[in-house]
């Protein structure tokens, strides 16, 4: 979810001009409908990057017999 923000920012961008700016035509609730999506799933992945930092990887060491 973390890695996904800038494309979630994409398509919030894309559905919220095509949604919000004055075309009319049978279907426009759909892109007004992904924008919130877009937009609410854009916030969660900036909070997840925020809140959650990056864990380090475990390193493996030999057990001596």
């Amino acid at each position: 979810m973390k890695k996904y923000s800038n494309v979630f920012l994409i398509l919030a961008v894309i559905t919220g001009l095509i949604g919000f700016t004055g075309l009319n035509f049978d279907g426009i609730i759909i892109p007004r409908i992904l924008f919130v999506l877009f937009t609410d799933l854009f916030l969660v992945s900036l909070m997840a990057k925020a809140l959650f930092a990056e864990e380090e990887k475990m390193k493996y060491e030999k057990v001596p017999k």
